[in-house]
């Protein structure tokens, strides 16, 4: 927990930790292959963990490759001072490319449309492209059926372009238990591989997130794409039972607001919009700062917990949209000031993302995404 100097004249702030950070970075350079890059990947505000400043603490650690969403958040990183090679890895509208060039970003290219866009533009330098292939996702990219088609324009053009990687994305590669789906997607990337290496290319090819790093050692390729593990998310519970007597991944973040307000009521007393929650006994209730807007979730209206002096409280009624209300009468000596955990740990307790998100009925990558980008990340 951060000092009160660090977070003065905030209501709500979130802290990143960066050793837990450090730790898990370097559990994944154990995990691949000496020659095996990692990306990075930094896309939706780096998963709620602020897109700036955790890539450029990420690049002082040594990562090899960044992987943003659009060319607005490469741009971003590249007017921060990031130099690392950057991949943008979500669709690219052509009126962008040239701010892409510009900037010295790598572009996904996963349609014929998307390719026929570049190569229409008035360039005056070859666009730096990696090929996207669906092999088993099918969201993004090529078909096996049109590799000739898309072999003879990439061939065609390559004063256009630059084909600096090739990658797909595994749709079933959490759970250890049911391999068979990720290794046919292995095996049509290879059939790839070798179309691209018989046609005279040679890109960084990837494959691999999290999940796919930690359980299919065959599909580290030359890189892989870890976003969740580097935050210490692990990707499933699944991959977490696989691999949790092996290591162990650290969460870096942390959120956390302060009791504004400390009240008495009696029994009975509705809470909070609609009346939807009556206490049972005389209470002493808290308000925090802090609501939807932020990103904590409605949906935790009447069943959220947060920890105040290392114990837990129940959130009371609606959760609003710039305050919740919690019971604090468990917990007497709980003042106006007092720093109240929403994810994180204080003491011996912890109220933990995952535990969150699962009573908010969300994924953990839907939960933390949400966090306002506009609240403070404070590293340490």
């Amino acid at each position: 927990m951060i000092s009160k100097e660090k977070r003065l004249g905030l209501r709500t702030w979130v802290e990143i930790d960066t050793q837990a950070l450090k730790h898990n970075l370097n559990i994944f350079r154990s995990l691949v292959k000496p020659e095996c890059k990692i990306m990075a990947v930094v896309k939706s505000n780096a998963y709620g963990h602020g897109l700036v400043d955790y890539s450029r603490v990420i690049e002082k650690m040594g990562i090899d490759y960044f992987g943003v969403d659009s060319v607005v958040e490469g741009v971003a990183l590249r007017k921060a001072g990031i130099k690392k090679p950057i991949l943008v890895l979500g669709y690219t509208l052509p009126e962008m490319v040239t701010r892409a060039q510009a900037n010295d970003l790598d572009l996904a290219v996963s349609s014929f449309d998307s390719l026929k866009s570049i190569l229409a533009l008035p360039l005056k330098k070859p666009v730096k492209i990696h090929i996207k292939v669906d092999t088993g996702m099918h969201r993004q990219g090529f078909s096996l059926k049109d590799s000739k088609v898309l072999m003879a324009k990439l061939t065609a053009n390559k004063r256009k372009i630059i084909v600096e990687g090739l990658f797909t994305h595994f749709a079933r590669a959490k759970n250890p238990a049911f391999p068979s789906y990720t290794l046919k997607q292995i095996e049509i990337f290879n059939q790839w591989r070798g179309i691209l290496k018989n046609n005279g290319f040679a890109p960084i090819c990837h494959a691999s997130a999290s999940a796919g790093a930690i359980l299919f050692p065959q599909a580290q390729f030359d890189m892989v794409r870890i976003g969740a593990g580097l935050y210490g998310i692990w990707p499933a519970e699944e991959t977490k039972a696989y691999s949790i007597d092996k290591f162990q991944l650290k969460p870096i973040l942390s959120w956390r607001t302060i009791l504004s307000e400390v009240k008495k009521v009696p029994q009975g007393s509705q809470i909070s919009y609609d009346g939807t929650e009556a206490v049972v006994r005389d209470s002493i209730l808290g308000i925090c700062p802090i609501g939807y807007w932020h990103g904590y979730a409605r949906a935790l209206s009447s069943i959220g917990k947060i920890l105040v002096k290392g114990k837990r409280a129940k959130v009371l009624g609606r959760v609003c949209m710039d305050m919740i209300i919690v019971d604090l009468t468990d917990i007497p000596k709980a003042k106006v000031g007092d720093v109240v955990t929403l994810i994180g740990k204080d003491g011996k307790e912890e109220m933990s993302l995952e535990e969150l998100a699962r009573l908010a009925d969300q994924s953990t990558y839907e939960f933390i995404d949400r966090l306002n980008p506009l609240m403070e990340r404070i590293y340490g």
